[in-house]
């Protein structure tokens, strides 16, 4: 193992100055997957579990699920919900049952459970996914959305970088998509994890990006006549 003083910041900026490998890249067809952007992990004031990387993030976000509809490209929103007893959150809920942060206070109708009020979900067209688990591809059907609408390409945002970004640009890529990850649209809670992560994903699972290249991807796209 390589051993170095260098903290997780520098590691990603001198492998984002100088990437080892070659970009996955963009394909035909992109959608947007925002990865558990509810309140209880965006209303900083509020909540101690929320988190806050780019103070733009939620603006950025919504510039790109704009685009994305403009283009009829599909835009997806996950967020975690559970039973307030956990029995709907398997192994997972029960761990978090018993810490500051538990998720058993995330119910479905509780504001932190609700998506983030800044944000712009288009509720007739949007896809909203309720998860139990870290990945929003796991036991979920986007996996099946994603074939349907012949997408070769998922843009990921949201957080925590660390925990259900990773986890998503994970299963992303294991499920053959080339992946972008913008990156002033994931945040985490720290910056060690938050640079680490992001670290193993432009070594292994995916594009970052700096969010005005992704912007400048979908206005590329072909945009549908009289979209607004």
């Amino acid at each position: 193992m390589e051993r170095s003083d260098k903290t997780a910041r520098q590691l990603y900026q001198e492998l984002a100055a100088r990437p080892s490998r070659p970009r996955f890249g963009f394909g035909e067809k992109a959608a947007i997957v925002n990865v558990d952007l509810q309140t209880a992990f965006t209303a900083t004031a509020e909540f101690e579990t929320a988190y806050e990387t780019d103070p733009r993030q939620l603006e950025h976000v919504n510039t790109l699920t704009s685009l994305a509809r403009e283009r009829e490209l599909p835009v997806v929103w996950s967020r975690c919900a559970y039973l307030p007893s956990g029995e709907d959150g398997g192994v997972r809920a029960q761990r978090l049952l018993h810490t500051p942060d538990a998720l058993h206070l995330i119910t479905p109708d509780s504001r932190r459970a609700a998506l983030d009020d800044r944000l712009r979900v288009d509720r007739a067209r949007d896809v909203v996914i309720t998860k139990k688990m870290p990945s929003v591809f796991f036991e979920t059907h986007l996996a099946s959305l994603l074939v349907w609408h012949r997408v070769d390409t998922v843009i990921v945002t949201g957080g925590s970088t660390s925990g259900c970004v990773r986890a998503t640009v994970v299963d992303s890529m294991s499920h053959g998509y080339r992946t972008i990850v913008p990156e002033e649209c994931v945040a985490d809670k720290h910056e060690g994890p938050h640079f680490a992560n992001l670290y193993d994903m432009v070594l292994k699972y995916a594009d970052v990006l700096p969010v005005a290249e992704v912007i400048a991807y979908l206005e590329k796209q072909p945009r549908l006549h009289g979209a607004g």
